[in-house]
């Protein structure tokens, strides 16, 4: 019996992801910004060639089982890489990416599963400036991005897909075998990565990034989010540790958090956290307009705020419904 699976990334580029004087290209519609990619997986080779995304990391594995026993595995797939378009005017310039070769460590192999890795990823498209400390202390270079994922195949059937690593920037999010968008990195950090992602800093430099990684929020969550991002809201950033809300506080604002995790606490307790994607206050504006949870920073966070009666309500009631009575589940124990 052959047992196969998958797991894909895809990385884009957020609205507003980009900081400092590098953002000046997105501000006057040189560089564009991304859409987020579909729910579910389609044509990874339509979506680099449409530059609806940076990049893709593909690792599909196979094992075959007899008698309970793995007596043979195998991989395929691999990264593939889009060029960046800088457009001016009615002319564009396309600047080609530069693919690194994919790192793929030697299966785990156990008596009951196979474990593949693979990392992939390159240079991207653009050279930008960056500080260094040896003269002339300005250095022009594309930096890298990248993921790097895993996949375990079990004699059972069942399968199991993770993040292992990614580049603090573009966005990554991640695909199951049937092609579903189930966990997201949660976290950019641009600055970071602009200053730090080169040469021995990265995979290839045998040092990789740890990716903080979150669920993916509902459909209904994703549908309002895309509704908010093209009213062009405002945002607030929060540092890590800041307060968004407090509980009891008045409030008619809902927010989207774009970037970054937050804690929710309920009278002094953390009951979960979320991530970007998660429309949050919802609950003030249902029920008599005062902050039902403190919602705290884990990380730096970037977070729409959108006046509550621009949203549609009753999609609003949809969303808090999901959430009781028991909505937040406690994080699991460290």
């Amino acid at each position: 019996m052959r047992v196969e699976s998958s797991v894909t990334s895809l990385t884009w580029i957020p609205k507003g992801a980009v900081a400092g004087m590098t953002a000046l290209p997105f501000h006057v519609s040189v560089a564009h910004y991304d859409m987020p990619p579909p729910d579910v997986l389609g044509d990874v080779q339509a979506l680099l060639e449409a530059d609806a995304i940076r990049f893709a990391n593909e690792l599909r594995g196979w094992i075959e089982v007899e008698d309970g026993r793995i007596v043979d595995s195998g991989r395929s797939g691999g990264g593939s890489i889009g060029a960046t378009t800088l457009r001016l005017g009615s002319r564009g310039m396309v600047f080609p990416a530069i693919p690194y070769p994919d790192i793929r460590p030697q299966p785990q192999v156990r008596e009951d599963s196979v474990t593949f890795v693979q990392t992939a990823g390159g240079r991207t498209g653009v050279a930008v400036p960056r500080r260094v400390r040896r003269p002339p202390f300005v250095q022009v270079a594309a930096p890298t991005a990248w993921t790097t994922l895993s996949l375990s195949i079990r004699t059972d059937g069942s399968s199991e897909a993770a993040v292992v690593g990614a580049s603090a920037f573009p966005r990554h999010w991640i695909y199951d075998g049937e092609g579903r968008l189930f966990a997201k990195t949660g976290v950019i950090d641009y600055e970071t990565w602009i200053r730090e992602s080169f040469g021995q800093h990265t995979p290839w430099g045998r040092r990789d990034s740890r990716a903080i990684v979150t669920a993916v929020e509902s459909a209904l969550e994703r549908e309002l989010s895309l509704a908010i991002i093209g009213s062009n809201p405002p945002f607030r950033r929060l540092r890590t540790g800041e307060t968004l809300v407090e509980q009891g506080d008045p409030g008619n604002d809902v927010f989207l958090l774009f970037d970054g995790v937050l804690q929710v606490e309920i009278d002094g307790e953390l009951v979960t956290e979320v991530g970007p994607g998660a429309i949050l206050g919802e609950m003030a504006l249902l029920e008599g307009g005062r902050r039902t949870a403190t919602l705290r920073a884990s990380t730096p966070c970037r977070v729409a705020v959108v006046p509550g009666d621009r949203i549609d309500r009753s999609a609003l009631t949809e969303v808090a419904r999901t959430r009781k009575p028991h909505a937040y589940e406690p994080p699991p124990p460290a």
